[in-house]
């Protein structure tokens, strides 16, 4: 057995609704557990891994003829994660749902905040809190919980990821298009995976997962500062792979 697809990303970008969505498709199957957190564990022997007992056992429910896949955002932003995908399946199908890294800088703390992993402001930590992504990891300068920053520098992970993988393997979404372009989005997704497109797509709506709270805004001037830090990188990412964040 080997997984056919992997949603690898961006954390904070759709990936849940993703799930969602995908696990309602009759020829897929994806474990009731959404981030399995696998290729990015540092406790296994990735010398010999023992993927019947610690990976395949969540997939023991599936379907003889259904495609199997999971949802773990971090791959795409782990280092060593894309080079034991594909030492694991080298043929696998590879989701990339991206984010204004802005936002998805904010949104990030927002949910650090909720867990009270988070003790900094959003302002300190954009800032001064950046030191601690190179301290008190497993891999020194990324950080599982504080890297707000950092997790937004897509072109060095899709130029990973690409290096990797070739282009037919790799799927790259705009997290707006969830929502605005729901269906043509999902058709996309399964002519990837290779299913029949859905008879019956599930609700947009779920792409939101805070939609009915009031979402205080970035301030204007933390907004300006990450805007300065993710210029040079919004503009390489729509030069090389076509996905365009305004700068404003």
């Amino acid at each position: 057995m080997r997984l056919s697809f992997l949603i690898a990303g961006v954390q904070k970008g759709g990936t849940t609704a993703l799930y969602q969505f995908l696990r309602e498709h009759r020829q897929l199957f994806l474990p009731k557990r959404k981030e399995l957190h696998f290729f990015d564990d540092e406790t296994i022997d990735w010398s010999r891994p023992d993927y019947e007992r610690l990976y395949h056992s969540h997939f023991a429910e599936a379907g003889p003829v259904q495609k199997c896949g999971e949802a773990t955002p971090i791959y795409s932003y782990w280092p060593p994660s894309m080079e034991r995908i594909r030492a694991y399946n080298p043929d696998i199908k590879i989701v990339i749902s991206l984010r204004d890294p802005r936002d998805r800088a904010y949104s990030h703390w927002r949910m650090e905040k909720a867990r009270n992993v988070e003790t900094l402001s959003f302002s300190e930590a954009i800032r001064q809190g950046r030191r601690r992504v190179g301290a008190g990891s497993e891999i020194r300068g990324y950080h599982r919980d504080f890297s707000y920053v950092e997790r937004g520098l897509y072109v060095e992970q899709l130029n990973r990821i690409f290096l990797l993988f070739p282009g037919k393997n790799v799927l790259l979404l705009d997290q707006r298009d969830l929502k605005s372009k729901h269906r043509e989005v999902l058709d996309g997704i399964c002519d990837f995976i290779g299913v029949e497109r859905f008879t019956t797509y599930p609700p947009a709506e779920t792409v939101f997962s805070h939609r009915n709270e009031p979402i205080p805004a970035i301030s204007a001037e933390d907004r300006a500062y990450l805007t300065g830090i993710f210029a040079e990188e919004l503009h390489a990412l729509n030069e090389t792979y076509r996905i365009a964040f305004p700068l404003l």
